[in-house]
């Protein structure tokens, strides 16, 4: 397989770091997107941006814990924005009349599937769409399913020959444009191969079909593992304005699937039959390489915790307190497995971070690398001993300095290092280090990138203190 065209403007890594499955939406010259949170919480960040490539976090949309969230889709229709979203088997709908909240609890749909992309037809008749190539119908004030799921569309056929993780007919996204309604799709499977996943393109002039592939599928796809960006798809059409187009999606950076996948943006053009391409004409209005990301340090000092962090399958605001400089958290469970570790994600290849903790006489705390409760890995320390963590393990111990540390954990293109210090100043490497190339989808599964954390276990509590993140340069 190979491009024979590329727009070397392009793609722009609008927000570097684990944001899949963007969905956005525009509301006169404002833009609006969020991503999927899997089991992280609070979820469903919400962004601004005025631009399409410097993008503020205006809040997270949902503030309870209700299981891992896969690519959601956001939409304004009859001035008010909704989020739906797939968890535990069944599909939620959320709403604001301002895009920075209050947003309403979730209203079940009873909806089963993945990958929801709602649909407001001409005739004011709301659809909702999910994988496999599904619809249902949705009551006017969209909060609500009136009829049965129904097969719609069956995909576009996969040439036999590309290497690809499987069919994998999800991520709907609608429009309505001139005469037709337009569907973008992904297939191929998210991960796998480098040149696994896509994005492609279909229209009818009937909201449920029949409906035509483009002849110029796919609309984005990876032709080699040579790109810089791998397994492409999954994405939104969006228009500006003045009438431009682009398309917002996510990928691979090339040989760091730990990062998970960023969101990506290209410039779309319109062919004479209507038909939405990838442009090959350099667009000098808009900077590549923005690599927007969230200010990751933290010195505590507010009320709040920062946009930046995230806890695992949980969102207890009993279990922490912040402030003064120092983020309380009551110990859990016997390790980062368990303990609902709080994360964030890191957007750079390599980077430096570094975090004063104390623990309490029945605590345990640490620095970690964390995919998920079975893959993780980084330096913890009790009283009496510091530990190595690795593959979700721990050991390696070696002996305590009591109970305050400053501890640093250097990540310098999968290798990382560990250090200890009793001042902060003096630093003592841990006489071990780990490589964490494979801490990914493709070992672990679920989807998600590698985030970087602080956890307290055990007993009592583990009171944290200027939190440190820098990138190191290459």
């Amino acid at each position: 397989m190979s491009n024979s065209k590329i727009n070397a403007t392009y793609p722009i890594d609008i927000l570097r770091g684990d944001y899949p499955d963007p969905t956005i939406v525009r509301v006169g010259q404002d833009y609006y997107m969020t991503h999927s949170s899997f089991m992280y919480a609070p979820g469903l960040l919400v962004w601004h941006s005025r631009n399409l490539t410097d993008w503020v976090p205006l809040c997270h949309a949902l503030q309870t814990y209700v299981g891992d969230i896969w690519a959601p889709d956001l939409v304004y229709v009859n001035g008010l924005f909704y989020i739906y979203f797939p968890a535990n088997g069944t599909n939620y709908v959320i709403y604001a009349e301002k895009a920075e909240g209050p947003w309403s609890d979730p209203i079940d749909l009873s909806v089963d599937g993945i990958d929801p992309g709602h649909l407001l037809a001409p005739d004011g008749q709301r659809y909702l769409y999910i994988n496999y190539g599904r619809a249902v119908s949705l009551a006017p004030d969209g909060l609500s399913a009136t009829g049965d799921l129904q097969t719609v569309y069956e995909g576009w056929p996969i040439p036999e020959e590309w290497v690809v993780d499987g069919m994998a007919l999800e991520s709907p996204k609608l429009l309505v444009r001139g005469d037709y309604y337009y569907l973008i799709c992904a297939q191929g499977g998210t991960a796998g191969p480098a040149t696994s996943h896509m994005a492609v393109a279909a229209r009818s002039k009937n909201p449920l079909g029949p409906w035509e592939n483009s002849p110029n599928n796919p609309l984005v796809h990876t032709w080699s593992k040579e790109e810089r960006w791998w397994s492409k798809g999954h994405g939104t059409l969006v228009d500006t304005p003045d009438g431009k187009w682009y398309f917002v999606y996510h990928a691979y950076e090339k040989d760091y699937y730990t990062l998970g996948r960023q969101t990506l943006l290209d410039l779309i053009e319109w062919t004479e039959d209507d038909w939405p391409i990838v442009s090959q004409v350099p667009d000098g209005e808009l900077k590549p390489e923005q690599g927007n990301s969230l200010e990751l340090s933290d010195d505590f000092q507010g009320d709040s915790l920062g946009w930046q962090w995230r806890f695992y399958k949980e969102l207890d605001p009993e279990r922490y307190e912040v402030g003064g400089g120092v983020l309380k958290l009551k110990a859990k469970g016997n390790s980062p497995a368990d303990s609902g570790p709080l994360v964030v994600i890191p957007p750079d290849r390599a980077y430096e971070a570094e975090v004063e903790i104390k623990v309490g006489p029945e605590a345990e705390a640490g620095l970690v690398l964390f995919y998920n409760d079975r893959c993780y890995a980084g330096i913890s320390f009790t009283e009496h001993n510091i530990h190595r963590l690795r593959r979700g393990i721990k050991g390696f111990s070696i002996k305590g300095l009591g109970c305050r540390l400053h501890l640093k954990l250097r990540n310098d293109h999968h290798t990382v290092t560990m250090f200890y210090s009793t001042d902060g100043i003096g630093w003592n490497r841990f006489p071990s280090t780990i490589e964490v190339s494979g801490y990914n989808h493709n070992t672990f599964g679920e989807f998600i990138g590698l985030r970087l954390g602080i956890y307290a276990a055990g007993n009592g509590e583990a009171e944290f203190s200027r939190f440190r993140y820098r990138m190191i340069e290459e």
